[in-house]
C-alpha cells in the first residue's frame, strides 16, 4: 500500500511540474505574441498620427490614395492585409464606412506610394474595389488605417467584403498597427 501512494504521489508531482512548465511556455508564448503585436509601426508621409489627412487624398481633392509605410513586421509574415474605415460614420450611415480593403499584399511590400495599390482591392463602402476617401457629412471623422502582419495568403475574391476579410484574417494576424487621421470637410 505504501509503495502504490508514493507512486501515486510521484506521479501526481510530475504532472503538476509537467503542467505548470507548459502553463509557463504559453504564457511566454502568450507574451511574445503580444510584444508582436504592438511591435509593427504604420506611417503616412502625408500625415502624423492623429493629424489631419490633406484633402488631397479625400473627396474635396484629387481622392487619391496617400502614401503609407510600415516597418517592424513579424518574422513569418506571408502577407499584409490594410482596413481603411470610419466608425464615425455609424450615426449617419448606420454603420462602419469602409474606405479600402486591402489584402494579400506581399511579405516584401513595406509601403504603398500615393495613388497606387498593392496587392488585391476589396469592396468598400462606395460599392467598389478601390480607394474612397474621406467624405464625412457632418463635422471631423477619425479615419483608422489598420494593417495586419498574416502568416497566410489569403483565399479571398476581388470583390470580398471587409467583413470577408476580417473572417478570413481570424486566427493568422501575427501583428497590427494602426494609424489614425482626421477630416472635417469645409463648407462651400
Amino acid at each position: 500500500m505504501k509503495k502504490i501512494l508514493t507512486i501515486v504521489f510521484s506521479a501526481s508531482f510530475l504532472l503538476s511540474t509537467s503542467l505548470s512548465s507548459s502553463s509557463a511556455k504559453l504564457n511566454s508564448q502568450r507574451s511574445t505574441l503580444t510584444a508582436h503585436r504592438s511591435l509593427m509601426i504604420l506611417t503616412s508621409p502625408a500625415f502624423k498620427n492623429n493629424g489631419v489627412i490633406p484633402a488631397k487624398y479625400t473627396c474635396d481633392g484629387k481622392n487619391i490614395s496617400p502614401p503609407l509605410e510600415w516597418k517592424d513586421a513579424p518574422v513569418g509574415t506571408k502577407s499584409f492585409a490594410l482596413i481603411v474605415d470610419d466608425p464615425d460614420a455609424v450615426p449617419v450611415a448606420g454603420f462602419v464606412w469602409d474606405h479600402w480593403i486591402l489584402f494579400n499584399i506581399p511579405p516584401h511590400v513595406h509601403e504603398i506610394k500615393e495613388h497606387s495599390s498593392a496587392g488585391i482591392e476589396g469592396m468598400t463602402s462606395f460599392g467598389k474595389a478601390s480607394y474612397g476617401g474621406p467624405c464625412p457629412p457632418n463635422g471631423q471623422h477619425t479615419y483608422h488605417f489598420k494593417l495586419y502582419a498574416l502568416d497566410v495568403m489569403l483565399a479571398l475574391k476581388k470583390s470580398s467584403s471587409k467583413k470577408d476579410l476580417e473572417q478570413a484574417m481570424k486566427d493568422h494576424i501575427l501583428a497590427e498597427a494602426e494609424l489614425l487621421g482626421k477630416y472635417d470637410r469645409k463648407k462651400k
